[in-house]
């Protein structure tokens, strides 16, 4: 299949690391598994793909050009620099929500930080809400509840084409597993419910919903 020949996609992976000192940071359970396999597919579909990946125990992809990041910062630096002329950006990544304001130069020793250390944090950047441009922009919505109602905010809230939503405590779906179930609901409403499959055929899924509407931009 090469439906992709000729488009430009980016796609995020892993999970961002925000750092409280040299040693320690704040970060989540996101292997980057998901992300790694629609860089594939959509390398296999005849793309050119950008994968910008946070720190994972995955190798990196051949034939698929790496921008290796941190944090969320980093990631927004790197996905405005490779989406300047994308078709598409696929956030697959799990993003820190938070961040230490400020974080500490040396490491932090447990005999001076007193019984309590209270970190100060801040707000990341909103990385989808902030990256302009005219491309198909897809994103996941990785829950614990209130699967489909957070799954619909978060895609009007954030003007996107397509969410995958992706209930997190669902046996054999969510972090660092090779299956994933979801749910792909677009713009105009539309939902599909896929069954469990490897994370490799739900790349496929959401790269055959995102083809079509490449064609109408």
């Amino acid at each position: 299949m090469d439906d992709l020949t000729g488009k430009r996609i980016v796609v995020t992976a892993g999970g961002t690391r925000e750092a409280i000192d040299p040693v320690r940071y704040i970060s989540n359970r996101s292997s980057g598994k998901m992300g790694y396999a629609l860089a594939e597919a959509a390398r296999d579909r005849g793309a050119k793909v950008i994968l910008v990946t946070a720190p994972t125990a995955l190798p990196d992809p051949s034939g698929i050009e790496v921008v290796h990041i941190v944090s969320a910062v980093q990631m927004k630096e790197a996905v405005i620099k490779a989406t300047a002329q994308a078709d598409a950006l696929i956030m697959a990544a799990a993003v820190a929500d938070y961040q230490p304001k400020s974080a500490v130069k040396e490491k932090i020793k447990r005999q001076t930080a007193g019984a309590e250390l209270i970190l100060e944090l801040v707000r990341t950047p909103d990385i989808l809400a902030e990256v302009k441009g005219n491309f198909i922009r897809v994103g996941f919505a990785a829950e614990s509840e209130h699967l489909l109602e957070n799954a619909r905010d978060k895609l009007k809230r954030k003007n996107l084409d397509l969410i995958i939503a992706n209930d997190i405590t669902a046996p054999d779906s969510g972090f660092d597993v090779d299956t994933n179930k979801v749910t792909l609901i677009d713009r105009d409403g539309k939902l599909e419910d896929l069954p469990l499959m490897s994370k490799r055929e739900v790349a496929d899924k959401i790269l055959d919903r995102m083809v079509g509407m490449i064609g109408k931009r």
